[in-house]
């Protein structure tokens, strides 16, 4: 099991290496001037933006994961919505995605295709090179069909949270205390 670990770990690192730096600053100023965000992706794709719209709930911004019942009507000025895909082109995300854009959101794309459909309607592409339906991507996999795309978006969000926490002054602390109550 030990080896196994050690080859996902060796292989989230090597994708993660490739993120450039001016996107992940460039996300974070995004995120942090929008009113509300949402978070779009699908499959086990989707359940890592979920989480992530969950920590920015925990952060205190106006966070929400589409499919939840409460997601906003967008269109507002400083309406953020931010899409996982990896292909960039699955085709109920890209809709989602055009329909966001056409409201007057602003759309952030993480993908490994920033050609791809959504690449081309996105104000700004965040490059995550997993493999994906649509390419190899720059890193290889030993793991099944998308796998290393999924855990290298859970880890992203959870260092974005890190970077944003220092830039926010929050603690776990603090944001544990607008964690729900209801457990």
């Amino acid at each position: 099991m030990q080896k196994e670990v050690s080859t996902i770990l060796r292989e989230i690192e090597a994708v993660l290496k490739l993120v450039k730096e001016d996107e992940i600053k460039a996300l974070i100023k995004s995120i942090v001037k929008a009113r509300r965000v949402v978070t779009v992706g699908a499959g086990r794709v989707g359940l890592a933006t979920k989480g992530f719209a969950m920590r920015l709930g925990h952060l205190g911004f106006a966070a929400y994961a589409l499919g939840d019942m409460g997601v906003p009507s967008l269109g507002v000025k400083g309406d953020l919505v931010l899409v996982a895909s990896g292909s960039g082109e699955t085709p109920s995300i890209a809709f989602l995605a055009e329909t966001a854009k056409q409201s007057g959101a602003t759309v952030i794309l993480l993908t490994g295709n920033p050609n791809s459909r959504m690449g081309k309607i996105a104000d700004l592409v965040v490059c995550i090179h997993a493999p994906s339906k649509a390419s190899k991507g720059k890193i290889s996999s030993r793991q099944p069909m998308t796998t290393l795309n999924e855990q290298c978006l859970q880890i992203f969000f959870d260092a974005l949270v890190l970077k944003l926490m220092r830039e926010l002054g929050e603690t776990s602390e603090s944001m544990h205390a607008r964690h729900t109550n209801l457990e």
